[in-house]
This record gives structure tokens, sequence and C-alpha cells, in this order.
């Protein structure tokens, strides 16, 4: 009897996370917050800081995209903070000090007291954050700055393209990260999102403390202190920054590392777990947390299932055996058939879910364990505009 009490509550909440909330997002006519107001004309001085640990493949395209920003540029001063860098990074970031980019040389100590730096040395109204890897759209800075004028933002984040890679785990990422960002839109109309995206955010001054040494979310970290000071973290598409698509086989520690800083955000931030605390809770659980909980979930689901009465008991056995294997098999599929539209999906979701799993590490092991650069392809140079997109 408990088998099957326990069998059907995590088949309800799996159908609720991976559907029934998803439709309802679309279906429901949410209360909505009143749209944001952008004025162009308003051009805040502006801090772009930028951490950076050995980044030398990168840094010299991102330095060029920050020059070509349609901003004034006695209103934009450029940080470029470099934590401990051993590579080319330092001598790049000389190469364009006539040109107004300020250049921190810091010890290795981690992103998060990198940026307490730059933000100590920021003398902008508006901290524009960005890593270096990601080139930006001119237009990027100028669409995020325009919302400020409205009183109710806080912070606001701009949308991050994704190259479409080869593989088919990218093409599977690639759908995900489009599903995230329908989410966001409909989350920023209805109040606040709940995290900017790291490599295009931007935030006004007075919200900028220091955070704690070992934040693997600077994003999350800032963003929710803005929330729970009565401010809205908007979303808005039109802010453009590009990202390669990671090395094939790499998705696993990507996934890990993010989860594994939203696990400690939220440990640090109680509130969102309560009604009365969180005005977007019901979102926050239903869209945010579930992505920590769904793993848990499935481990709920196939922990009970060998315990129920037959013949349902051989059935999804059956079922999870065929996952199983359609998973397995991903890597021997040949690219462009048919089942391999079945088995790459199916080894993503696994590789996603494995990780969030795997996430739980950060309450264990010292968090700057858990860090270390993605790698992607197309390292450095290479120009990752609107071009690349399909």
């Amino acid at each position: 009897m408990l088998a099957s009490i326990l069998f059907a509550t995590s088949l309800i909440l799996i159908l609720y996370i991976l559907g029934l909330y998803p439709l309802l997002l679309a279906a429901v006519p949410w209360r909505k917050a009143p749209a944001v107001y952008k004025d162009y004309s308003l051009e805040p001085p502006v801090s772009a800081i930028m951490a950076v640990h050995n980044g030398g493949a990168h840094l010299r395209q991102k330095l060029e995209t920050f020059l070509a920003l349609d901003y004034p540029k006695g209103l934009l001063e450029i940080i470029v903070v470099s934590d401990g860098s051993t590579d080319a990074t330092a001598a790049i970031a000389a190469e364009y000090a006539e040109r107004g980019i300020t250049f921190i040389d810091a010890p290795r100590a981690g992103k998060a007291t990198a940026l307490n730096l730059g933000i100590a040395r920021a003398s902008g109204d508006i901290l524009f954050f960005t890593d270096v890897r990601q080139p930006l759209d001119p237009q990027a800075l100028r669409h995020l700055t325009a919302n400020f004028a409205d009183p109710t933002v806080g912070a606001c984040t701009g949308e991050m393209h994704l190259v479409r890679g080869d593989s088919g785990e990218q093409a599977d990422m690639d759908l995900y990260w489009r599903y995230e960002i329908w989410a966001r839109k409909i989350h920023s109309e209805i109040d606040s999102i709940f995290s900017a995206t790291g490599c295009i955010y931007a935030l006004r001054r007075p919200l900028a403390r220091p955070i704690p040494a070992d934040s693997l979310a600077d994003d999350a970290t800032f963003s929710l202190r803005a929330y729970f000071e009565g401010y809205r973290i908007i979303f808005d598409p039109a802010a453009i920054a590009f990202d390669s698509p990671a090395l094939a086989g790499t998705e696993f520690y990507r996934r890990f590392r993010t989860l594994a800083g939203l696990w400690q955000v939220y440990a640090r931030f109680p509130k969102l777990f309560l009604p009365f605390g969180n005005r977007m809770w019901f979102h926050f659980i239903s869209h945010k947390f579930s992505r920590l909980a769904l793993p848990w979930t499935i481990l709920l689901f196939i922990g009970s299932s060998p315990f129920l009465p037959e013949p349902l008991k051989t059935t999804i056995l059956a079922l999870e055996a065929a996952l199983v294997a359609l998973t397995l098999l991903n890597q021997v599929v040949p690219a462009g058939s048919l089942l391999k539209r079945l088995s790459s999906p199916a080894q993503t979701f696994f590789v996603m879910n494995a990780a969030s799993l795997c996430a739980v590490a950060v309450f264990f092991v010292p968090a700057a364990r858990l860090w270390r650069p993605t790698r992607v392809q197309d390292p450095g140079g290479t120009n990752l505009g609107p071009d690349r997109l399909k």
C-alpha cells in the first residue's frame, strides 16, 4: 500500500513538473504587473565589471565588443578583474589601457571576490555584469539601462543566444533553453524572475553589496537580494549576448556547477519557500525549485516501482529498462536516424538530472573545488554574431 502511494505521488509530481505546470503557465490568465517603462534616452553612468581567470583566449574579442557598445563612451567605465590569471590576460588588458579599460590584477580567490573588488572600484549608477566568453550585441547595454527608467526595476537581464551545436546534446539543450526563455518572459510579465543570466545582467548600484567569497551564483545572489527588497528582476530579450556550445560530453559539469550554485543560494534565502514571504512563491516552487526536486522525485518513482502489484510492476519496470537502454544506446546510434531523435533527448534528460543529484555536493565540498571554466567550441576569435545563429 505504501509503495503504491509513493509511486502515485511521485508520478503526479513528475507529470506536474514536466507537463502540467508549463500548461498552466501558458493557459492561465495570470494577473500581471504593469508593463515596465523603458526610456532609451536614459543614459546613466554605467560600470561594466568582468571577472576573468585565464581568459586570454576570449579577452581581446570581448573587449572589442565592449568598445563597440552603442553607449556614450564617457558614461561607460569598463573594469576587468583578473582572478589570479597565469596566461596572457594581463598583457592583453594592458593593450587596452589607453582605450579606457581599468585592469585589476588580483590573487586567485574566486569569482565572487573578484566581483567584490570590481564593485568597490566602480563609480557608475548602474553595474553591468558579464563574462569573458560571450560577445555582446552592440545594443545590449542600451536595452538593459532603458529598463531602469522604471523605479520598480532593481535588476535586468538579457537573453543568451546559444549558437546551435552540431551534436544532439547541444540541440537538446537549445530546446531546453528556449523553454526557459519562454518561462522567463511570462514570469517577468507577472512580476519578476528570480535569477539573472550571469553573462548579461545589470543592477542598481545601491543593491550591489559584497557577496560571500564562496558564492557560485553571483547572478542569483544579487537578483534575490533585490527581489526581497521589493524590486522586480526583469528579463529583456532585446539585450543579447552570444554563447558557443559546450564541447560534447561536458554538459554534465556545466549543469552540475549551475545547479550546485542554485542549491547554495536557495539555502541562503529560506524566504523563497514561504508563501507569505515570496510574492512569486507558486512559480518559484513549480518552476525553479522543481528543477532541483525532479531527480529526487524520479528516484522515488524508480524505488517504489518494484513493490507495486502485478501487472503494473512488470509494465513499469519494463518501461524503465527501455528508457535506460535507450540512453545507453545513444552513443552508438547513427546520427540523423529516427532512433537518435529519441535516444539523444533521453541521454540529455539523464545527464541533466544526474547533474542535479550530484549538485548537493555543494553542502559537503568547499565551493571553490566545484568551480572550473566551461570548455566550449570555437574558442577565441570567432565571431558569434547573428549570422552564426540558426
